[in-house]
């Protein structure tokens, strides 16, 4: 770990590639594969059920979710998309083969982003906007920013932008659930997914670069110390006499005219 590190309490670790400004938006939302992955299954699960019902569907959506796993696996690509991709559609099917109607697939859907838009919403209330410690865990610099009123209003500007897009999702999603809108659901899933995300994704961005210009290195106890130690190297090094405090007071005057009294 580097000085500079040390003093603004960073880790050395790798770091996430969201808010990196050398990195691409696409990359800090995830990667191209992470947009496949949360597509094609519901690409797949909407036509064939209207074609060759929920049954097909629902060995469709699986088989496009284990190819996925497995193609991860074999080019030995980062399978964390392909892994939540997987059990999130393993879920769906479950729920619409329980239920046994295709809008049962889009349930579990509905439910996480009311839990949350709710969560964000909570966070935000109670003054731990979640954009904020989500940032503080990602980037290494801890809840330091709560301490700083104007950088954790930015961190609640961005975690209120959060909160408003998963209710607007699990609103409308459900009025389509109640109306048995299947193919309609499929496409809110998808036109609702990635692109409002990205809108929501850019104003994250915005906020927390506003938020980390009002946030400032936090000294520790050791980086004080190292500081005046530094400060004291650097005396010795000019050959400087370092003062000392004489007290010259007549009560501390030992000798009259040179002679002891």
């Amino acid at each position: 770990m580097t000085e500079p590190e040390q003093r603004e309490g960073r880790t050395s670790g790798p770091r996430s590639a969201f808010g990196d400004p050398d990195a691409s938006l696409i990359d800090q939302m995830g990667g191209i594969r992470g947009l496949v992955f949360s597509s094609i299954p519901i690409l797949a699960f909407v036509p064939i059920n209207a074609i060759w019902g929920l049954t097909a569907a629902i060995w469709a959506a699986l088989g496009v979710a284990v190819a996925m796993l497995g193609w991860s696996l074999v080019r030995r690509k980062n399978p964390q998309p392909a892994i939540s991709g997987f059990i999130g559609v393993a879920i769906c099917v479950f729920i619409a083969w329980r239920t046994g109607s295709a809008k049962g697939y889009f349930l579990y859907g509905i439910i996480t982003q009311a839990v949350y838009g709710g969560a964000f919403a909570i966070s935000a209330l109670i003054r731990w906007p979640l954009a904020g410690v989500i940032w503080g865990f990602l980037d290494g610099r801890g809840m330091a920013w709560r301490r700083n009123p104007q950088a954790r209003r930015w961190y609640a500007v961005a975690t209120w932008v959060w909160a408003a897009l998963f209710a607007i999702r699990a609103v409308l999603q459900y009025v389509l659930y109640l109306n048995d809108e299947v193919n309609w659901l499929g496409a809110a899933r998808i036109g609702m997914g990635w692109p409002l995300a990205l809108v929501a994704f850019v104003v994250t961005v915005w906020a927390i670069r506003r938020a980390m210009t009002h946030e400032e290195p936090v000294e520790t106890d050791d980086t004080v110390m190292e500081s005046q130690e530094a400060t004291g190297q650097g005396i010795e090094a000019r050959g400087e006499p370092v003062a000392s405090k004489v007290d010259d007071s007549p009560e501390n005057d030992t000798t009259v005219g040179g002679q002891e009294r």
